[in-house]
C-alpha cells in the first residue's frame, strides 16, 4: 500500500476523489466542489493564456474579481448549469472544433474537467470579499 501512495501521491488521489463519495448502496454520490479545487484546475490549465498576456477578446480569469464577473445567468459561467456555460463547453469540445480550450491539444484531463463541471453545478462558489490573484502553475497547455 505504501508503494501505491508513493507512485501516485496524495495530490492525484485528491483530484480523482474530490467530486464523489460512495453511497451506502455502493453507488457514487456527487459532492459539491469548492473554489479551491476549481482554482487549481484554472491555475494549471487556463490562467497561462487568460491572464496578463491574453489576446484581445479572451475573458480575463487572472483574479477572483475578474472570474466573478463571468458568473451569472446568461454569462460565461451559468451557476448550476455547466451545459449552458460557454466556459465549460469550450473545455469539452473536441480539438477539431474552433474555440476548444486549450487551443492547441486538449490538455485538460477528465478528472479536471469533472472538477470544473461540479464546481459549476455547485453554483460556482467564489471566495467572498477578496480580490485574489490566480497564478499560472506548471507548463502552459500549449507547451504540452
Amino acid at each position: 500500500m505504501k508503494l501505491f501512495w508513493n507512485l501516485i501521491g496524495w495530490a492525484g488521489v485528491g483530484v480523482v476523489l474530490i467530486g464523489c463519495r460512495h453511497a451506502p448502496e455502493g453507488g457514487v454520490v456527487e459532492v459539491p466542489v469548492t473554489f479551491a479545487a476549481a482554482r487549481q484546475v484554472l491555475e494549471t490549465n487556463c490562467v497561462h493564456c487568460h491572464g496578463d498576456y491574453r489576446l484581445k477578446g479572451m475573458p480575463p480569469i487572472d483574479t477572483t474579481r475578474h472570474l466573478a464577473k463571468l458568473i451569472g445567468p446568461g454569462n460565461w459561467i451559468v451557476p448550476g448549469q455547466p451545459e449552458k456555460s460557454r466556459f465549460f463547453q469550450v473545455v469539452i469540445f473536441p480539438d477539431e472544433i474552433p474555440g476548444a480550450m486549450p487551443p492547441t491539444g486538449h490538455g485538460i484531463g477528465k478528472a479536471e474537467v469533472e472538477v470544473l463541471r461540479q464546481w459549476i453545478v455547485a453554483g460556482a462558489p467564489m471566495p467572498e470579499g477578496r480580490n485574489e490573484r490566480l497564478r499560472p502553475m506548471g507548463e502552459a497547455p500549449r507547451s504540452r
